[in-house]
């Protein structure tokens, strides 16, 4: 459909994106608003699901051609992954599900729904990326682009066709108006395939009329034909041929019946914690939030004694003169008898200290080059019972403080949160820490060096409002990260 290449985001501290460019060139002015209108949806829906690669502006070069930039995303093409052990195939197919499902049931823009159907789901349209949380982390790729592309052509041939043979369904195939149960459809040939390496037709050729045939009236292989030595459970064999039934009334009707058989299959590959192969296993760069599991800490004991000066240190202090007696947030230098640390000093009721005593955390942050280097440093305190407590702190990276602040964090694995009470004596009342991923601290450094050479402007408050807009996003991001994590608990304490 086009060409991808990898660029950096000069807004954004030169974090790199990746950059489609579709083969179709535009020739009138309404073909750029359908791709507009279909290019603001799917942005939409990337910012609703963890399992939608992220879409982070749209636009037509100078020649016409439309383009979509994207996050970038370093793992491995599901096609790569084929044949599929079973655990991972459990999990993975379960992660697609959800972020069909969340298109399915549709994007609310201006208080209209508007569901989306894939069109084109496929192994090469499915990326897996390393994650710290679920081990392996699963985007769909091209949400809405086969839709603009096939509406902009008004008969169903193979020459204007916009799909990929193998894996449409018949009513697709006709030209026919879809639903989801088309994607359901396709979701089923990818399946067999990712089960047994191959797909369920062996048609003659590889030209339109030889797979209109197989679709429509050929019935699939069965999955021990392929191979027989592949013990499935019953309930999923039965599943995968239900998807591939050529009437789109005999197959699943929604996502949800797919994913209610998957978690309630109990072979002993898909209770255990599942893994990947060495060729997937996360690296220091593939993190986008840091929520890390508990593997990434040392042991209890290392950590108590390793920080507790710091929480000694941090529970001695007093609230700022300066500083007025309301419910703030803001970074300060804490001197300890290892150094100064950076410690996030915060007011609340004493009251809602306690609601945050066992609360998850994580961070992220955000850099700005221009017009003013401007860095978004936010915190994210989680409660199963009372929800999220957001943190966010503006640092003006022309402030030679807020540079010692910045490379603070990124020398220390962890940074603590110092709890005061909003009531009078307004004491330290806790100490919690909040850990920093390696690659994390690494962007850190590189954007305090960054921001010494860039130029200062007064144009500060535009930076601001460039990252305020980036918050809006980043908390839906961390909000699923948060939500995807499960059990998982982040409650280690000084």
């Amino acid at each position: 459909m086009g060409e991808v290449f990898l660029a950096e985001d000069t807004l954004l501290g030169g974090i790199s994106v990746a950059i489609k460019f579709l083969s179709q060139t535009f020739s009138e002015g309404k073909m750029q608003q359908d791709f507009a209108r279909e290019a603001r949806i799917c942005a939409a829906l990337s910012q609703q699901s963890l399992h939608i690669v992220r879409v982070t502006d749209y636009g037509v070069s100078e020649n016409g051609k439309p383009f979509y930039v994207m996050e970038y995303l370093c793992g491995k093409s599901l096609k790569d992954l084929i044949p599929t052990p079973l655990p991972i195939f459990i999990a993975v197919c379960r992660q697609i599900c959800l972020g069909l499902q969340c298109a399915h049931q549709g994007i609310n823009i201006d208080g209209k729904i508007y569901p989306l159907i894939h069109r084109d789901i496929k192994p090469v349209n499915i990326l897996v990326v390393p994650d710290p949380i679920l081990g392996q982390l699963v985007k769909i790729l091209d949400f809405g682009i086969a839709k603009f592309l096939t509406t902009q052509t008004t008969i169903v041939t193979s020459k204007s066709f916009h799909g990929t043979l193998p894996y449409c369904s018949p009513e697709q195939l006709d030209g026919n108006e879809l639903d989801s149960r088309s994607d359901i459809y396709s979701l089923g040939v990818m399946m067999f395939e990712m089960l047994t390496g191959q797909k369920p037709w062996q048609p003659e050729t590889d030209f339109f009329g030889a797979w209109y045939k197989a679709h429509h009236f050929q019935p699939p292989l069965t999955i021990a034909d392929v191979n027989p030595n592949l013990k499935l459970p019953e309930k999923l064999n039965d599943l995968i041929m239900a998807c591939l039934a050529k009437s789109a009334s005999d197959r699943p009707q929604n996502l949800g019946e797919v994913l209610k058989i998957l978690e309630s299959i109990t072979t002993d590959g898909a209770k255990e914690k599942l893994s990947l192969p060495s060729t997937l296993q996360p690296s220091a760069s593939t993190p986008q939030v840091a929520i890390p599991a508990s593997p990434a800490f040392p042991s209890s004991s290392s950590v108590h004694s390793e920080l507790l000066p710091v929480k000694q240190a941090c529970k001695k202090l007093m609230w700022p003169k300066d500083k007025p007696i309301q419910e703030i947030v803001f970074p300060q230098l804490v001197d300890t008898e290892q150094g100064s640390v950076t410690g996030l000093l915060l007011m609340m009721s004493l009251q809602n200290i306690s609601k945050y005593n066992s609360s998850m955390r994580c961070n992220q942050f955000i850099f700005v080059t221009s017009p003013h280097p401007m860095l978004l440093w936010v915190t994210l305190l989680y409660s199963q019972e009372f929800g999220p407590k957001w943190l966010p702190c503006y640092l003006d990276m022309k402030n030679s403080h807020n540079h010692k602040i910045v490379s603070s964090l990124a020398e220390n694995e962890r940074y603590p949160l110092i709890f005061f009470t909003l009531e009078a004596p307004n004491f330290c009342a806790n100490v919690l820490s909040s850990y920093i991923a390696l690659d994390q601290r690494q962007m850190l450094k590189k954007w305090v060096e960054q921001s010494q050479s860039l130029p200062a402007s007064s144009y500060l408050q535009l930076s601001k409002n460039l990252l305020k807009q980036q918050y809006q996003q980043l908390q839906s991001r961390m909000l699923q990260y948060v939500a995807a994590s499960g059990s998982i608990r982040q409650s280690m304490y000084y």
